[in-house]
């Protein structure tokens, strides 16, 4: 059967062989806290890329040491990160997967010792830090993170850079209104709130000229937070930029009941894929290949972003593959197995 899981798509010269994307999910496992790679993650990205996942996208890779989520995230602050990424695009690669990378900033949701930074001196929670609020100086610092965050990651082979504005996280806290009450140019207007996002990706541009991805929430779950709608205008301006593919997701910039349930972002990629006119990937509780399908062919989204369920089943191309009738080429060491 032909499927539009198992068909290729091309974004600016770079082809991933199929629609199925491994979502980045934090691993906490650089344990000397310098985000340097590990053994695990040698092996946890290339089990996926053994398991015939079109596009690996590296779990959130912090752009300062102060921007980490844990002391145990991986880093991309320092020169010293290049090799050891390497590696592990090598390792991707070897496999047929295209690599990717996020590059984060917690901002206040970071938990690393000393003083953190934010838009505004709020606190998540009341378990959480109180943050800094950020300088002018402190915002053109962290928007230079991320430009050399990507140059490193250009010299360590990625393929896909994906800028993380989602979860709550610091570019996230720059564009909701609930967490940013700056009312400087970075503060109140949401072309002012999404300032921010559009110095980063500037300046990521003036080193990149591969697919740029920007994961969003989509959705605040709060009467006066930011919905699918008001990121359907952002998506305008992203796509102005040269963003290639908003990835979305939803929630987490302020506590919120989420009522989750399978394909529950799926409604927020479409209405952004159609208001924006731009590339999506839809993610969330999406867990067998015939609810991917109807997703592509209903044009809901472009790309499939596969999370929790990789890690149940490092092979779910397969799997999805075996459901839909479509045939994927094994490893060449497991053909005898794939059938």
């Amino acid at each position: 059967m032909e499927t539009k899981l198992f068909s290729p798509l091309t974004i600016k010269r770079v082809t991933f062989k199929n629609r199925i994307v491994m979502a980045p999910m934090c691993m906490y496992s650089s344990h000397n806290e310098d985000g340097m790679v590990e053994n695990w993650h040698r092996t946890h990205y290339t089990s996926r890329a053994v398991g015939q996942v079109g596009l690996i996208i590296l779990e959130a890779t912090a752009v300062t040491p102060q921007g980490r989520i844990s002391p145990q995230d991986l880093g991309i602050w320092s020169d010293d990160h290049i090799s050891g990424l390497k590696e592990l695009t090598e390792l991707m690669k070897e496999h047929g997967a295209s690599a990717g990378i996020q590059l984060a900033h917690a901002g206040r949701k970071a938990t690393v010792e000393g003083e953190i930074l934010a838009p505004s001196a709020i606190a998540f929670n009341e378990q959480m830090k109180t943050p800094k609020e950020m300088t002018k100086e402190e915002v053109s610092e962290t928007v230079e993170a991320f430009k050399k965050g990507a140059e490193r990651a250009k010299k360590a082979g990625f393929e896909v850079i994906e800028i993380h504005a989602a979860h709550g996280y610091l570019i996230n806290e720059f564009l909701s209104p609930l967490s940013n009450k700056r009312s400087d140019e970075y503060g109140g207007s949401a072309k002012n709130r999404y300032r921010f996002l559009r110095e980063v990706i500037e300046a990521v541009k003036t080193v990149w000229d591969g697919p740029l991805f920007v994961r969003v929430s989509a959705h605040d779950y709060h009467d006066e937070g930011l919905t699918a709608e008001d990121y359907a205008e952002m998506g305008k301006w992203m796509k102005e930029q040269g963003v290639d593919l908003i990835d979305v997701s939803s929630g987490a910039v302020v506590p919120a009941r989420i009522h989750s349930y399978p394909g529950y972002q799926v409604k927020f990629s479409e209405t952004i894929k159609e208001g924006a006119n731009i590339q999506t990937g839809a993610v969330g509780l999406i867990t067998s290949g015939l609810q991917a399908e109807e997703i592509l062919q209903n044009e809901r989204a472009d790309l499939i972003f596969i999370a929790r369920e990789l890690l149940r089943d490092p092979y779910w191309p397969r799997t999805a593959a075996k459901e839909l009738g479509a045939s994927i080429e094994p490893p060449k060491q497991y053909e005898r197995g794939w059938i």
